[in-house]
């Protein structure tokens, strides 16, 4: 939730109009993240104070107030420059201006923040600081941390701007990233996280002078967290001075994802929890107060696979669009160098190793939320007929409610787009204290869930910026498939199926693309279904999760009351909503549940409801009892989900577009939830 980004020029001259085109250009990208509202902050012509642009809205919305204001000098160039910027995603007040960052310390704009995440005391913090006569001007947590940082400089004006930093993030509990900056510290830009992530993109003319930036540690290694009185804790003194690079000639970016700084430069560092990254005459360091003990001594310099023409829409309208034409692509750069289609071996690197313990483990706990959660239910059936072992499907939020028994023969996946996903890392940090083994599945290199999980599997979908899950779900399920042919690979009695699911795999791609020349039928159903209020879909067996997915695509996308329903429990209550009004959408296959799938759609019927059905190709029987239909290819059973979620994922994005819906930022939604 909220975009962060940053950007510090040293010796590297700028006007600010570039610096300005750079931080709207960086929010842009991050929209996906947050849309209510927008600012920037940045140097105003004299040098001598900070100028502070919000607006309500979309990013444009800010860049139009940006550029036609008169009282900025737009031409003049600057050798050492800070801009922060910040595109929100409201939690804590309205959508506003006011409410809008970066958030300040006072009206002389003494130390600006932006902010991503929630601080959980905040109240008790600002309860404290309104004792010593600060005064609120919005309803958001965030200005608590201007408001404090300002308190500790006034009462300790030698504290560099660090450790001002460093005193501030042990007064604060929740999940933040943060990025500062202060007219008492021009040139310096500090950054740190907690839970949510952070990045610092470094572009400079010639090569660095190492690919590793050493981490430096305070002296004083007391542990963070609140203290009600708010008192400074010793000066943590850093063992080492600032370790500057080799060039002089220096650019920094500091955002929440890399798709804002992949334009600019392709070498990044992904911050860790409680890392401190400050820049200062040029020079990056990055600081930690405690020492833990599989500490790396540094934090590498990562090189960027992704590419611009990844994160832009080319042809496509949407970027939901394009991800979901995108599909036959993805599907087969998730199993590329993992699937040897001629001798039906399948090599899971990241997970190779850990094999032999997964097969002796006690139980596969699958958690994740949202689209995640589903790809988890589409593929549980699966994975217990090829490991015949006990699977739980957990949502990641109710699982930490229940305080789940989790034991240290169990293995725990847990699955992420982004990686980043509050309540699935908040399960995944549950798992690991108590000595499961932790299989992450994410999208994301470097990602919070990434790195804290003892193994995993990358699924390189692609980077997907439509807020709406579409390709990410289809290569999740080919992940957790893949894993499932991986732990039967040595059991000769189910070598035949393993066949005929790799054999699936193999033309997958091809019969997405038969699926998606559907497009213009199933535009042609969008325009029947998009004025009504409410769709009920139904499935059962391997195409259930098919029906979650389809319905929560249609809540996210239309604003549509819709609900994916097992068929089986149709006669248990829900039968009740079916009249001659009421749509609903019936994916029934030529798989073990088929009768009873037709059992389910003549029950519809029978109540003088007109049912849309997804069905195979040529398959006539089932469609003489439907009103409309929607043919699809066959493949093996465990495989058809991924056909038969393509024309929901679809029909979601044309009833968005005929309703007038934001197809890419939809209302309340952000792309990655890291506040829990």
């Amino acid at each position: 939730m909220c975009g962060i980004f940053a950007y510090l020029n040293y010796l590297t001259p700028k006007s600010r109009k570039e610096i300005l085109e750079l931080l709207v250009g960086g929010l842009k990208r991050l929209e996906y993240r947050g849309y209510d509202s927008a600012g920037v902050a940045l140097d105003s012509a004299d040098g001598k104070d900070i100028s502070i642009i919000k607006k309500q809205g979309k990013v444009k919305a800010l860049e139009e107030e940006i550029f036609c204001r008169t009282n900025i000098d737009f031409e003049s160039k600057i050798q050492c420059h800070v801009g922060i910027a910040h595109t929100r995603w409201a939690t804590h007040g309205v959508p506003s201006a006011v409410n809008a960052h970066p958030q300040r310390s006072d009206n002389e704009h003494a130390f600006l923040v932006v902010h991503n995440g929630i601080v959980t005391n905040y109240k008790e913090v600002k309860t404290l600081l309104q004792q010593r006569g600060h005064v609120f001007e919005s309803d958001t947590d965030t200005e608590v941390i201007a408001k404090l940082i300002h308190h500790l400089w006034v009462q300790h004006p030698a504290y560099s701007f660090r450790e001002l930093v460093e005193q501030v993030v042990q007064q604060l509990e929740g999940a933040f990233a943060l990025c500062f900056k202060s007219k008492y510290f021009p040139g310096e830009c500090v950054a740190t996280r907690r839970g949510s992530p952070l990045l610092v993109g470094i572009k400079t003319k010639t090569r660095l002078a190492t690919d590793h930036v050493p981490i430096l540690y305070g002296k004083d290694h007391r542990p963070h967290g609140r203290n009600p009185e708010l008192p400074v804790m010793p000066r943590s003194e850093s063992t080492s001075e600032f370790q500057p690079l080799e060039d002089k000639e220096v650019e920094y970016f500091f955002a929440s994802d890399a798709s804002a700084v992949i334009e600019h430069t392709n070498r990044v560092i992904f911050l860790e929890d409680d890392d401190v990254a400050a820049v200062k005459e040029g020079a990056l360091s990055i600081h930690r107060l405690r020492r833990c003990m599989d500490d790396p001594h540094a934090r590498e310099i990562t090189t960027l696979k992704m590419e611009i023409q990844q994160i832009m829409k080319g042809n496509y309208e949407y970027f939901m669009q394009k991800e979901i034409f995108e599909q036959p692509e993805s599907v087969v750069n998730t199993m590329r160098g993992r699937l040897n289609f001629q001798d039906n071996s399948v090599t899971l690197g990241g997970i190779k190793d850990y094999i032999p313990e997964i097969k002796r483990c006690r139980r596969l706990m699958l958690i994740g939320c949202g689209t995640s959660y589903h790809s988890a239910i589409a593929t549980r059936q699966l994975l217990e007929e090829l490991t015949e072992l006990p699977v739980m499907v957990e949502l990641a939020s109710d699982f930490l409610d229940r305080n789940t028994p989790v034991f240290r023969d169990d293995v725990c996946f847990f699955i992420s787009q982004s990686g980043e996903t509050a309540d699935t890392l908040m399960a995944l940090r549950y798992c690991k204290s108590r000595g499961a083994l932790i299989v992450g599945i994410t999208n994301t290199v470097g990602s919070s869930i990434c790195r804290e999980s003892h193994c995993g599997v990358h699924i390189n979908a692609g980077p997907e910026i439509g807020v709406a899950s579409t390709k990410a779900y289809t290569s999740q399920f080919i992940s957790l498939v893949m894993f499932a042919l991986v732990m039967s690979e040595d059991r000769i009695s189910l070598g035949l199926r393993r066949q005929q699911i790799i054999e699936g795999l193999k033309n997958l791609d091809n019969l997405i693309r038969e699926v998606l020349k559907l497009d213009d039928k199933v535009k042609e159903l969008a325009k029947s279904l998009f004025q009504h209020k409410s769709l009920l879909i139904m499935g059962r067996g391997y195409n259930f999760a098919t029906c979650m997915e389809g319905a929560l695509k249609v809540k996210e996308l239309t604003y549509m009351h819709s609900e994916g329903i097992m068929a089986g429990e149709l006669k248990h209550g829900p039968l009740a909503l079916v009249d001659d009004s009421m749509p609903v959408i019936m994916i029934v296959m030529r798989d073990p549940v088929y009768v009873k799938c037709m059992n389910a759609l003549q029950q519809v019927t029978a109540r003088d409801g007109k049912p849309i059905v997804i069905c195979e190709e040529g398959d006539e029987e089932t469609k003489s009892f439907a009103d409309r239909a929607l043919e699809i290819p066959k493949t093996v059973d465990c495989l058809q989900g991924i056909l038969t979620v393509i024309p929901m994922q679809l029909l979601s994005f044309h009833i968005a577009v005929l309703r007038g819906c934001n197809v890419d930022c939809p209302r309340n939604l952000a792309k990655s939830v890291t506040v829990e």
